[in-house]
């Protein structure tokens, strides 16, 4: 389910039907399966799906499973999310938006329940009886079990009393904000920071303003351009009561609010009274209601406008709260829409440093996988497949030692070269030597620009880390050949070289693999650098099989993927394969090596000659 306010009457419902569906299947231990035990499940799974909702702010898993095989049946619901660091609050702390009763109900309802961790999420489970535990196992089994329910039930229902909890927090306001507003912005600034999606920073501080400071809170973002005449955007709209969310959003969307720029004294316009939204089938009753630019660093990002029922204004304390988080909302929406303008670049950039897609090369099947590291800019592998004239085809496959804007400009400079000395007449060894040169041109001005900053830090200049990256950001290893079609249709001429690259492979029609090509120097090290080709045919059926070192050297501990030939012997077991199935293959293999995601970036071109027709 999404983690949106609709999450928990989502989750209500389908463990309702769920419990429906056992009992009118007559499954074992489903005879157990009560009104009291399901309004007991669900009363639960409420509380843990609008806690994740809250705090980890991610989409929310549901699993719900009928156990026959432990001391007694029962029913266990699990409830994940996928925000791992976000610690489960203990059974008797309070959280900043008021809640904190989840785990104490669960607590005092289940037979059991835990919380368990996980790579990427956290889940609560719990554990509800639906039949006689056998007396063996059963710590309680002198009580009656009618006796048991009552008591669980009392539990339940001290925690659920409504009326002098509210006015308790309705007393204690004042004292929260003397001791507890610091704790709270604390929070919320660590739920917003590293937040890249805007409208997830808008569901957040929603989250945040219900209950504790507001009934109702709806947030309005602006397009990012600033330009005359923008109508903000509502993106999200929060309400205690999740049944009034649909229609406060309808009046909301007819009307939304529009603060000034600057108050009439001339400074930063900040929260200002706002009148109560009016509907007629009533959402809600009357209040106060607060509207507050969401601004920072010059730049309006949107508005948020609360409500409260039964307050005639704002407490300027709670007023003064309000602002400083709706600032700390606005830097986060800020810093998500720079993080978008740069990821749209990077994917902009990175999208003109590979071929807009596998051309058709005659005799040849190919396939590609192409996955930069995760989190980078943009990756620093990268490959081609181009016609050269003259009946040739050229392939490459190259890895920029480093990563980020500065492998991606050797990419850039490489790429281009390439194509332009192939479409030239050059052969594969002429190719990789004018590259070199190129290369190492490049990176002797780089070593010169790193001597004048040791000089300037004998100076007390301190030298340039950009200088240091920039030079060690030169060196390529690539791999570089060219496919000529036999006249006959039966396979291909392959020539081909290694520049400090690993060493391709071809998997035979009987099975076997063999490396081809041999070990030569990065390009961009030594520019007196000469390079050799070796050429062979490439046999219908045969299979000619380039990657990267994010293939060879993916780790798990100690160990590498390509230890004792690991990647001949995945090769081996994609015999009878075509192109695609190999190249899918081989990558499911290189992720599954280790329960982590590829620390490097992952590339290889699978070329095989098709069989005559």
């Amino acid at each position: 389910m999404p983690g949106n306010p609709r999450a928990a009457a989502a989750a209500r419902q389908f463990l309702r039907a769920t419990l429906a569906d056992w009992t009118s299947r007559g499954l074992p231990g489903a005879d157990g399966l009560t009104d009291r035990l399901a309004d007991e499940a669900v009363l639960l799974v409420s509380e843990l799906v609008t806690n994740a909702v809250v705090h980890a702010g991610t989409a929310v898993e549901l699993l719900s499973r009928l156990e026959t095989d432990g001391p007694w049946p029962a029913v266990v619901v699990e409830v994940s999310d996928h925000h791992p660091a976000r610690a489960v609050r203990g059974r008797h702390e309070p959280t900043p938006t008021g809640g904190g009763h989840g785990l104490q109900l669960v607590g005092a309802v289940a037979e059991a329940w835990g919380i368990s961790y996980r790579r990427g999420m956290k889940t609560v489970w719990f554990r509800l009886p639906t039949g006689e535990p056998d007396p063996a196992y059963d710590p309680e089994a002198g009580v009656p079990r009618t006796d048991r329910a009552l008591r669980r039930g009392l539990r339940a229902a001290e925690l659920l009393a409504p009326a002098p909890q509210r006015a308790e927090l309705r007393r204690s306001d004042t004292d929260w904000m003397r001791h507890g507003a610091l704790s709270f912005l604390a929070e919320a600034s660590d739920l917003l920071s590293g937040q890249l999606d805007p409208d997830r920073v808008a569901s957040i501080t929603a989250q945040l303003m219900v209950p504790r400071l507001a009934d109702w809170c709806a947030v309005w973002l602006d397009d990012g351009t600033g330009g005359p005449g923008q109508a903000p955007r509502l993106s999200r709209v929060w309400h205690s009561n999740e049944a009034r969310i649909d229609a406060l959003r309808m009046v909301l969307e007819k009307d939304p609010p529009v603060i000034a720029d600057r108050n009439p004294a001339g400074g930063a316009r900040t929260a200002v009274p706002w009148p109560w939204p009016h509907e007629p089938s009533g959402y809600g009753p009357g209040g106060a209601a607060l509207a507050c630019p969401l601004a920072a660093g010059g730049r309006r990002h949107g508005t948020i406008l609360i409500g409260r029922a039964g307050l005639m204004r704002f407490p300027d304390e709670v007023v003064a709260l309000i602002e400083d988080l709706a600032r700390r909302a606005a830097q986060a929406i800020g810093t998500a829409r720079a993080y978008a303008r740069q990821e749209r670049i990077s994917k902009v950039l990175q999208s003109r440093l590979l071929p807009a897609g596998l051309p058709r090369v005659p005799g040849i099947e190919s396939a590609v996988v192409y996955e930069p590291r995760e989190g980078a800019w943009a990756g620093g592998d990268f490959w081609d497949l181009f016609r050269a004239g003259d009946g040739r085809w050229c392939f490459a496959l190259g890895d920029v030692c480093g990563s980020g804007p500065e492998a991606a400009a050797v990419t850039g400079l490489a790429r281009p070269v390439l194509r332009l000395l192939a479409r030239e007449g050059f052969s594969v060894a002429d190719v990789l030597d004018r590259l070199n040169k190129t290369l190492a041109r490049e990176a002797a001005d780089a070593v010169a620009a790193v001597t004048v900053a040791v000089a300037e830090a004998g100076n007390g200049v301190a030298p340039s880390a950009e200088r240091e990256e920039d030079e060690q950001t030169r060196f390529l290893s690539l791999l570089y050949g060219e496919l000529v079609p036999h006249a006959d249709g039966h396979g291909v001429r392959c020539t081909l070289a290694s520049a400090g690259h690993p060493l391709p492979l071809v998997l035979g029609t009987d099975g076997t693999v063999r490396p081809v090509a041999v070990p030569q120097v990065l390009l961009g090290v030594l520019e007196e650098a000469a390079y050799e080709n070796e050429s062979f045919d490439l046999r219908p059926g045969e299979t000619l099989l380039c990657v990267t070192d994010g293939v060879t050297e993916r780790r798990w501990g100690r160990r590498q993927f390509d230890d004792r030939d690991g990647l001949a012997a995945t090769l081996a077991a994609c015999a009878g394969l075509r192109a695609p199935g190999i190249a899918e293959h081989i990558r499911g293999a290189v992720h599954a090596f280790a329960p982590t995601p590829p620390d490097d970036d992952l590339a290889l071109l699978v070329l095989q000659a098709t069989l005559p027709e």
